[in-house]
């Protein structure tokens, strides 16, 4: 008897559930490509490359259609008067980001400018890299930097010029002279070239970002929720193990130039704030500057391509 009142119980349950879903309020959504297939939604239809795929899409059902991948529903808008109108009038409203996994381990619980949601600490990123960071001051205070990596790349250049002829790709060498600069505001280091701090910790840091880039593509269980219980290809074991590795060279750079090792960078001024302002310039916050800085660089992609190849 008990058995039986469980069964219906469960039973009933389920029907509420498909009822519920079957009336679920639509929003008023865009249109949407059909068939909608259970569990995966709209994933059969993405094939890459991406850009593509959504242009097509666009072009059969109008500038803005709405996308199920998986759990996660997704609009796409390709009209330049409404993404106008998305970046002016409705910006705040769409500056939320999705909690990917990613972000979790690579962007310190979503805490960086890459990851966080529109809120006060998002705001105290952005006054932290327009003002402290990106400001004339502070760029025209680089300046010596930029000079010295430009005259660097000359120099290998006619170096490799005095051995023959040789045949100059200039993206790989424009690539090493914007990380480094990038680098160089950062730390104080270079990192790529013939002409590096340390050999040992520059090897270790881009066979870091090497490693991390490796797993930066879209992780399929932040849109099949099923795939990231069972942790499918090991993704979040091996994202939580680079983060520790990630995470002991930012920290080994603040360390060293809090003791005075460093130079003047951007570590060292947002130190100096830390003093008086700590909470808002912790170190974990700084760490998340710096893997923004470091990661998201168009140059870094190009370079890990480079060297893999």
């Amino acid at each position: 008897m008990e058995q039986n009142t469980v069964l219906y119980a469960s039973i009933s349950l389920l029907l509420i559930i498909l009822v519920s879903k079957l009336f679920k309020k639509s929003f008023h959504l865009p249109p949407s490509p059909f068939p909608k297939l259970p569990i995966i939604g709209h994933l059969h239809l993405i094939k890459p490359p991406l850009h593509r795929t959504l242009d097509t899409l666009s072009k059969t059902f109008g500038p803005i259609i709405s996308l199920q991948f998986g759990s996660s529903l997704v609009v796409v808008v390709s009209s330049p008067a409404a993404v106008e109108e998305c970046f002016t009038k409705n910006d705040v409203v769409l500056a939320d980001r999705p909690r990917l996994t990613m972000g979790k381990y690579m962007g310190y619980n979503w805490s960086t400018m890459a990851g966080a949601s529109y809120g006060d600490h998002w705001r105290n990123l952005r006054r932290i890299s327009s003002l402290e960071i990106f400001s004339t001051s502070r760029l025209n205070s680089f300046l010596s930097i930029r000079r010295d990596e430009v005259n660097q790349l000359l120099l290998t250049l006619s170096q490799n010029a005095r051995t023959g002829f040789n045949k100059i790709v200039p993206k790989p060498n424009l690539n090493v002279l914007s990380f480094n600069i990038v680098m160089r505001m950062i730390a104080g280091k270079r990192y790529y070239g013939d002409v590096v701090d340390d050999q040992e910790e520059a090897k270790n840091v881009r066979k870091i970002i090497e490693e991390v880039l490796s797993i930066s593509n879209s992780y399929p269980g932040d849109f099949l929720p099923f795939l990231k219980w069972i942790d499918y290809k090991n993704y979040q074991k091996r994202a939580a193990t680079l983060s520790k590795k990630m995470d002991q060279i930012l920290q080994g750079i603040i360390e060293e130039h809090r003791s005075g090792e460093g130079r003047n960078s951007m570590v060292d001024h947002l130190l100096s704030l830390q003093e008086s302002q700590p909470d808002s310039h912790s170190d974990v916050i700084i760490k998340g500057l710096m893997a923004v800085r470091m990661l998201i660089n168009p140059a870094v992609f190009c370079l890990i391509e480079v060297n893999c190849s």
